[in-house]
């Protein structure tokens, strides 16, 4: 079974900053992309930034500039480096794995159990 928990979130003023973090744990053979989508009242959930495990990243344009992602592929961990936080930017932040659990097992996406982030104007 393969788990993604992330941590981070929290209530922060417009201008300020936040890190949020998720770690992979189970049986995990190999990671393809770990990343962070968001989901907002009312919307549909929406890429934030995805990082593959040859170094490409992939950034929503309303966060390019303001966030950075980074992987730790040793420890299985991605971290998301918010900055100069918008009312916007406020949702539900849920961590994402594009994974295989063997050798032969095809990549599946597993999802964390999501972490609020709520900027305040």
């Amino acid at each position: 079974q393969v788990q993604l928990v992330e941590s981070g979130g929290d209530l922060v003023q417009a201008g300020g900053s936040l890190r949020l973090s998720c770690a992979a744990s189970g049986i995990i053979f190999s990671i393809n992309a770990m990343g962070w989508y968001r989901q907002a009242p009312g919307k549909q959930r929406e890429l934030v930034a995805v990082l593959t495990s040859s170094g490409s990243t992939n950034y929503a344009d309303s966060v390019k500039g303001r966030f950075i992602i980074s992987r730790d592929n040793a420890k299985n961990t991605v971290t998301l480096q918010m900055n100069s936080l918008k009312p916007e930017d406020t949702a539900v932040y849920y961590c994402y794995g594009s994974l295989r659990i063997g050798p032969s097992s095809r990549l599946n996406n597993y999802w964390g159990q999501g972490t609020q982030v709520t900027v305040s104007s």
